[in-house]
Order: C-alpha cells, then sequence, then structure tokens
C-alpha cells in the first residue's frame, strides 16, 4: 500500500480534535493494592453514591437480564413516560440517555454550527469543555467568582454568536450553587434564541435549600434541564440520565441520539429507582451527615473549605505542589481523592461523601498527611 505525501491531501483528524488531551483515569484498585501493599481502596474522586446501588433497582435488573437478548423498547416511552408523570409534563417534553453527559453532547450536536459559540465558566464540569472543543466550536469561559458561578459576568459575555449557555447547579467541582434571585435575573438578560443548559446532576442533594433554583418551577421554553441517576440513586455504573425541557428541543435531541440508548437493563433500573423513596431518603440523609462531618473536621484541620450543596466537598490547598503532596500521601494510605488541575482548580482537592466509615478514615489519613 502506498501513502501519499502531496501537500493536497487532507489530515486525517482535525486540528481541535488533535489538541484533545485524552482523559487519565487512576490506577485500577486491584493494581494499586499490589502496588502500594495495601488490602484495601476507598475511591472518594468521583462522587458516586457510596451506599451502593438500592436492591429494588439490582432485583429490577435481574428480572431484565432475561430481556438482553432484545433491544429496549423503541423510543423508551415507558421510561419517559414515568419520568414525564413525576415533574407533571408531558412525554414529548423527556428526553434519556446513557448518562447526562450523552443528552448534553446529543444537544450540542443538534444546536451547533459554523460560527455558533457555547458560554460557560471557568472551574465547572470538564466533560463540556471536552465536548465542545471536539467539536470546534468556539469556547468562552468566565472566572469564578468565590467558587461559583458569576451569572453577570455570564451574561455580559453574551454576543451575537451564543448559541449555547451551559450551567451547572450545585457546580461540580465546587458544589456551590447560584440562588433565585440571581438565576431569574440572569434569565432576564438572556436572548430567548440562546439555549440554557441547566445541569442539575446534584439537584438530590441540593433541593431542600429554600433559595435553590429548581428549573423545573420555571418551565422555560429556552431552558433544557439535565438530570442524572448515577448519583443519588447509586447507578453511576449503568450511565442513565435525562434531559426535560420544551418539546421543540427535545424533538431535536431525540432525531440525533442513538437509536436504542440507553441500554435495556438501565430501563429497568430507572423505573425501579423512581418508585424507591425510601433509599433516596436514605441516601440524603446520609450525605447531610457526611458534609456536616466534614465541615466540622476539615475546619478543625484549618483548610479552606467551600460550602457544598453536592455529594462532595471541595477544599483550597494554596498551591499546586502542596495539593499534589495531600493527594499523593492520602493515596498512599489506599484512599483516592481528587485533585482538580483538569478543572482549571490547580490548587483544590475535592473529597466525595463516603459512608461514616469512609468519612473518618480519610480525615484520619487527612490528619496524617498534613
Amino acid at each position: 500500500m502506498t501513502i501519499s505525501n502531496s501537500p493536497k491531501k487532507r489530515k486525517l483528524v482535525p486540528p481541535h480534535v488533535e489538541a484533545l488531551q485524552p482523559y487519565k483515569p487512576g490506577k485500577p484498585p486491584e493494581a494499586l493494592k499490589k502496588e502500594l501493599g495495601i488490602e484495601r481502596f476507598i475511591n472518594l474522586a468521583s462522587n458516586e453514591n457510596s451506599l451502593g446501588t438500592p436492591d429494588s433497582v439490582i432485583q429490577a435488573i435481574a428480572e431484565g437480564a432475561k430481556d438482553m437478548h432484545r433491544y429496549p423498547e423503541s423510543g423508551g416511552i415507558t421510561l419517559r413516560t414515568a419520568l414525564a408523570e413525576r415533574y407533571r409534563v408531558k412525554v414529548e417534553n423527556v428526553a434519556i440517555g446513557s448518562g447526562s453527559e450523552s443528552i448534553l453532547a446529543n444537544t450540542l450536536r443538534a444546536f451547533l454550527h459554523d460560527n455558533d459559540e457555547v458560554l460557560t465558566s471557568e472551574g465547572t464540569f470538564i466533560g463540556l469543555y471536552v465536548l465542545v472543543n471536539g467539536m470546534g466550536i468556539k469556547l468562552h469561559k468566565v472566572p469564578l467568582k468565590n467558587y461559583t458561578f458569576d451569572l453577570d459576568g455570564i451574561a455580559n459575555a453574551i454576543n451575537e454568536n451564543t448559541k449555547i449557555i451551559y450551567l451547572c447547579n450545585p457546580n461540580n467541582p465546587t458544589g456551590t450553587i447560584f440562588r433565585r434571585a440571581e438565576f431569574e435575573a440572569f434569565m432576564e438578560r438572556v436572548p430567548e434564541h440562546v439555549l440554557v443548559v441547566l445541569d442539575e446532576a446534584y439537584y438530590e442533594f441540593a433541593c431542600k435549600e429554600p433559595d435553590y433554583p429548581d428549573s423545573m418551577t420555571y418551565r422555560l421554553d429556552n431552558v433544557l434541564t439535565l438530570r442524572t441517576f448515577s448519583k443519588a440513586w447509586g447507578m453511576a455504573g449503568l450511565r442513565l440520565g435525562y434531559g426535560l425541557g420544551h418539546d421543540h428541543l427535545i424533538d431535536f435531541i431525540n432525531r440525533i441520539k442513538l437509536p436504542f440508548e440507553p441500554n435495556i437493563l438501565a430501563h429497568y433500573a430507572g423505573l425501579a429507582a423512581l418508585h424507591d423513596r425510601d433509599f433516596l431518603m436514605k441516601t440524603v440523609s446520609n450525605n447531610e451527615e457526611g458534609l456536616a462531618y466534614f465541615a466540622k473536621e476539615l475546619d478543625n484541620l484549618g483548610m479552606k473549605r467551600i460550602p457544598s450543596h453536592a455529594n462532595f466537598v471541595l477544599f483550597e490547598m494554596g498551591s499546586e505542589e502542596e495539593t499534589n503532596r495531600v493527594y499523593n500521601g492520602v493515596l498512599r494510605k489506599g484512599i483516592a481523592i481528587r485533585p482538580l488541575a483538569a478543572f482549571g482548580l490547580p490548587t483544590c482537592l475535592r473529597i466525595s461523601v463516603g459512608t461514616m466509615e469512609e468519612n473518618e478514615l480519610v480525615v484520619r489519613a487527612l490528619k496524617e498527611v498534613f
């Protein structure tokens, strides 16, 4: 086979894809245990539900396993109908996908082209950055203000090419929220043709806050709400998320999604989870207890802690060197927490709320390292 070196030959990989940095996962737990000579490894780096998956979901998956030789129900009507009933909307207002990130990806693909631009914040969900940069679309980032989305700054940055604004509330990785008055004032400044994607992956942990702007109480035509089963319902490994929005938006998102996404086990699991309020309340209670414990212990250590409305807590180390020292010190004790350089916060660490036993172990490790 002869490969032409002609200067007229187009490059196989476009520059915006060539410039992407691949995701760098941590080492597998078994490899770490062997390398560090430890018997137990605790992952508090990924915001997973430490209580595991509810029994109701496991039973539903076992029941659904008999149908794995079949494709999922076309259009996911049963699960979408259940979600529509939960939120008192039409089934045409609901999209489902392999995690809320999948719906985010389909949204970007459906609505962005040519000179369109995306506007968001620094220090937010890195999946958004990867998806936009992978499309070669221009991305504008406004600095965080006190570790929180600066909605005034974002509104000031809207220009004639702005097509999508991405907000994350509570924000990952800071755990902060913007409030009702801020959101309402912001939306008054957003042109009707600009789509606001409001990522509420951690909604269940924040919704009890009286001033939290639950997007579904507004029902705005140019707002797409993203939520997930990964966190509160302990289903991260199944990859199931959903989007709620105007039927015009959902129509085009559903046109571009993979035909049988998400998988059939996720369908069964999602239906079971929606009816398991006891597990949800247990998760929220465990999270509140864990956040209160971290607040007390990190404050006692003199660490700069950012108050959180999610299932994790961020703290500031002051320098990248100190951040890496503490991260590696805790890792050597068999506990993974998350350094945040990839999020644009190189002097910060994030700890997911675990069981109380896990929380106590990571605090003990921090005391020994710090």
